[in-house]
């Protein structure tokens, strides 16, 4: 079958493109930031948008056969494969009643005491254990609340705590999402009247990078752009008030006769090895200003990255749809451990996959409709707050409002919530424990006085996790006292 698809429309199969051309939004499927160019013979994917051009495209996959639909199966079968650790805690939850309702009987066996067995069955009633790890979850879970963490359920609390590795999608993960202009030069003295020359040009462009050109300049004057023309890979020729103007790459400039002169070459190289996407503007034949444009690293991430390492994190890695050299770039700015690129959506959950084959405990952050698998086959699956339906869903933490400062805070929670935990069950099962020794053991334990110190304990327990209400990261906010074992602290 051949489908039409407009500008503004969303590709309904995995295709090729057989007439015409445009630029298609793929960060859904890749995560890449920028609209990829569609030619004839270029392949499409199901679920990705046309932001400018018409195409006709052949339908190669439809339905459960197109990338999309793999997703949603490689989804499936992830979430399935968490069912096992859902299995062994129930298989546990069974062990504690029989081994007292056993102690019990043999009690009554060996002395037919029946009042001594009935004591037993009294005092070995794990109140404390009941109550003590459901209080620290609950506290914990509001405590991320009110700091903008959504913590799925309690499960997600142990497995989180003990994650040793991060994986992170780029796009809209570590960087923002949209591309700006993130340096530029001019090579001539009456800049502002040229900044209004290639505004004049670019506000007839839907192209991503001619809105970050636009947004950059801010307000200007405008002038009427005549004899307008698209130079297929280049960009666009035009005149603006008698002037011949031509914006877009390098290409263009050497078909246009551009000059280049040495400063503006080392600053064209300079800006590709940061990683830029190029905009230079010349007017009538002489370079004028260049702009390196690119998706932004989102503020304060290195430093929360650096905090996740101070909270015991050994491995962070950054997976992407995007050019290996770009991901290269973000990786060596961040400090990350490992950067791969040209990753597909399988690609991504075939390297978690193998990380957890070597042991390590995985957690991954991600945005996208592309990130869900990933999302649901990590031990923790992290998303984006500002992200699609399905990666929220999928996820087991979500970051409110996307703020990627709230990672750091949401790992010190689940680890001090764990720890809150097992202090709770020490604290639960050595008073049960004393209270039967003692009550075997010595003639002074009685029901009266081993219910007080059962209700003390759950007294106890419940305080204790209550703690977790008030808990911070060292630096997050003022007025605080510092645990000097940790990066944990306590607010007063």
């Amino acid at each position: 079958a051949i489908l039409l698809v407009k500008t503004g429309a969303r590709v309904p199969v995995d295709g090729t493109v057989l007439i015409g051309e445009g630029h298609i939004n793929e960060a859904s499927i890749t995560g890449e930031s920028l609209p990829v160019t569609k030619v004839e013979g270029s392949g499409v994917f199901a679920g990705t948008i046309l932001e400018n051009g018409t195409i006709q495209i052949r339908a190669d996959k439809v339905g459960e056969d197109t990338t999309f639909g793999k997703i949603i199966e490689l989804v499936e079968e992830a979430q399935d494969s968490k069912s096992e650790a859902e299995r062994f805690i129930d298989r546990f939850s069974k062990y504690y009643t029989p081994a007292v309702l056993v102690i019990a009987f043999v009690a009554w066996l060996f002395t037919r005491d029946v009042e001594l067995g009935i004591t037993i069955l009294v005092l070995g009633c794990p109140g404390a254990l009941v109550i003590g790890v459901p209080v620290s979850n609950v506290a914990g879970i509001g405590n991320g609340a009110r700091h903008g963490v959504l913590l799925k359920g309690s499960e997600v609390i142990g497995d989180f705590s003990r994650v040793d590795t991060i994986v992170f999608d780029k796009t809209g993960t570590l960087t923002v999402g949209n591309p700006e202009v993130a340096e530029k030069a001019y090579y001539n003295e009456d800049t502002e009247i040229i900044l209004g020359y290639l505004a004049s040009i670019e506000r007839e462009s839907d192209h991503p990078l001619a809105k970050a050109v636009l947004k950059e300049i801010g307000e200007t004057t405008f002038s009427s752009v005549e004899n307008t023309e698209v130079v297929k890979g280049g960009g666009i020729i035009a005149t603006v008030e008698g002037k011949r103007v031509a914006v877009g790459n390098v290409a263009l400039m050497e078909r246009e006769k551009v000059g280049l002169n040495e400063q503006a070459r080392q600053d064209i190289a300079r800006f590709e090895k940061n990683g830029n996407s190029l905009v230079l503007t010349a007017v009538d034949g002489e370079l004028a200003v260049l702009m390196g444009i690119r998706d932004q690293i989102r503020p304060g991430v290195k430093e929360d990255l650096q905090a996740l390492k101070r909270l015991g994190v050994i491995d962070l890695v950054v997976l992407s749809g995007d050019n290996q050299g770009t991901v290269d770039l973000v990786a060596a700015e961040l400090g990350l451990t490992e950067a791969h690129g040209h990753m597909l959506p399988e690609d991504k959950s075939a390297y978690i996959g193998k990380l957890q084959e070597q042991g390590q405990i995985v957690a991954f952050v991600g945005d996208g409709v592309n990130d869900s698998p990933s999302l649901a086959l990590a031990d923790i699956g992290i998303a984006m707050g500002s992200g699609t339906d399905v990666a929220i869903e999928t996820s087991d933490v979500v970051l409110m409002n996307s703020d990627f400062s709230r990672l750091p805070h949401a790992l010190g929670l689940t680890k001090i919530t764990a720890r809150n935990m097992k202090q709770n069950i020490l604290i639960a099962v050595g008073v049960v424990l004393v209270l039967l020794a003692s009550l075997l053991f010595s003639d002074w334990m009685n029901m009266a006085i081993g219910m007080l110190v059962h209700e003390g304990s759950i007294l106890v327990v419940i305080l204790n996790g209550m703690r977790l209400l008030n808990f911070s990261l060292k630096g997050d906010k003022k007025g605080t006292v510092t645990d000097p074992k940790s990066d944990f602290i306590l607010e007063k």
